[in-house]
């Protein structure tokens, strides 16, 4: 147990700790044996496992009513069908016609928004597809992958007229543990990256000092021993840019893979080179090392990381962490990440599944997003189609089968919470980290009671 003292005379603070286990299994690839495989085999363990689950509650929901397949559909008669969304999109991006923009003269346009007012949806089941209609289900709502229910009947058009939709909704939570008036604080932060040419290294020293009890008065050190753990939400460190433009000519995305193919192909670059290419990684351990010698600390992968690319992303090699991997308080997890403190569940990701959505679909904020995601049962509804994941052959990982206490998303524009509650009593806080290195803010949140304030740096260098 960490020590913290306040000053000679005074007996020294002890830091409050927490029952963890982790849940990341299911988001492990170890064990799976990729032969080229279709991703048509995910859909079809996402449409078993949540047709399985809709036909359940169907009869809560429209019980005098059938329920039929695409192809046994009666004109004018009113059903249920349960089937996968298919959303056509006029915006959408597609891999030739990137390529030939990319030969022409013409600049390429970017969006960050594919939505169209023409975008339309079709369900799909094993038996066929058929064009949905009606004002009831908006196209700008959903996304490829969604699995529902739908109450309608077919048109003299050959379409389905949707009258009533219905969702999975929240799954069942376990119940939340009674505290006893106990403080106890998680501490999230994200988008440190580390190495890059704006970032300011003060901010993060001032953060680390701050958590670990070297800074602030009495007070401030009093609740600083009761945080009992830092959760690093994704992109921790950035490869100095000009390395590897003029090299490998890779977008952001793909800056892990230029990191590996570097490490694999040294003689790239020159040894000075070289020595910058790890700079990043070395700084991230000196800081990291400090946080995991007083709290317990994970660090998840994120789409900058020197990590695989597809989701769910694979712990980052401890290799990379000398320093702090040697404290057993420091866990490398996958992104997703699931894990419980004292039998809260924590369920979050490093953000690209929301960022993903935001490109596809519209909301009025994150917040909307990710309550979405746990509506409809799903992590990732965009993965395979649009966002990129292991082709899973038996099982869809993404499937929200236990409700968390706590859903957050890393290396949002702002900071952003919210408390939701399910039909049958579940509450769960929703939490958007922003980016740290943009915004100087980190997110504590205390298990006892669920609430939320901002750990705010505000650092500026003079030169």
């Amino acid at each position: 147990m960490v020590s913290m003292e306040v000053d000679s005379e005074k007996k020294p603070l002890q830091r409050k700790q927490c029952l963890y286990q982790s849940f990341d299994e299911g988001f492990g690839i170890e064990k799976e044996v990729y032969r080229g495989q279709q991703y048509s085999q995910i859909y079809f363990a996402r449409l078993h496992l949540m047709r399985t689950l809709l036909y359940s509650l169907i009869p809560n929901w429209k019980p005098h009513l059938p329920v039929c397949t695409v192809l046994r559909l009666e004109e004018g008669k009113e059903c249920i069908i349960v089937g996968t969304l298919y959303k056509h999109m006029k915006l959408k991006p597609s891999i030739l016609d990137e390529y030939s923009k990319e030969r022409s003269a013409s600049p390429l346009v970017q969006r960050h928004n594919f939505t169209h007012p023409d975008d339309s949806l079709v369900l799909e089941d094993e038996s066929g597809r058929v064009k949905l209609s009606g004002s009831l289900l908006l196209p700008s709502t959903y996304v490829t992958g969604n699995i529902i229910a739908l109450h309608g009947k077919e048109t003299s058009a050959g379409d389905f007229l949707v009258e009533d939709i219905l969702e999975a909704g929240l799954p069942q939570q376990i119940e939340r543990p009674i505290q006893l008036g106990e403080d106890k604080y998680v501490v999230f932060i994200s988008g440190l990256t580390v190495g890059r040419s704006s970032s300011n290294p003060l901010q993060f020293q001032l953060f680390v000092d701050h958590i670990t009890g070297h800074l602030g008065d009495e007070k401030e050190q009093n609740i600083a021993a009761q945080i009992v753990q830092v959760v690093i939400a994704g992109n921790s460190v950035e490869v100095p840019h000009g390395l590897l433009n003029g090299q490998f000519h890779l977008p952001p995305s793909w800056k892990w893979f230029a990191f590996h193919k570097s490490i694999s192909f040294g003689q790239n670059l020159g040894s000075k080179d070289q020595s910058r290419l790890f700079e990043p990684i070395k700084e991230l351990d000196i800081l990291l090392t400090q946080i995991a010698a007083s709290i317990p600390l994970d660090i998840m992968p994120g789409s900058r990381d020197p990590a695989n690319f597809a989701l769910p992303q694979q712990p980052l090699h401890r290799i990379l962490f000398p320093g702090s991997s040697a404290y057993n308080t420091f866990r490398s997890c996958t992104n997703p990440h699931c894990f419980e403190l004292d039998n809260i569940r924590f369920l979050g990701t490093s953000g690209q599944n929301i960022d993903d959505l935001g490109k596809y679909s519209e909301a009025n904020n994150n917040i909307e997003f990710m309550e979405r995601t746990l509506k409809w049962r799903h992590l990732a509804p965009t993965a395979p189609n649009t966002l990129g994941c292991y082709p899973f052959t038996d099982r869809d990982p993404f499937y929200v089968e236990t409700c968390p206490h706590v859903y957050f998303v890393g290396n949002q524009d702002k900071y952003e919470s919210r408390l939701i509650k399910g039909s049958e009593g579940q509450m769960v806080r929703l939490i958007c980290i922003p980016r740290f290195a943009d915004t100087g803010v980190a997110v504590v949140l205390n298990i006892r009671n669920l609430e939320c304030h901002l750990l705010s740096f505000a650092t500026q260098i003079h030169l």
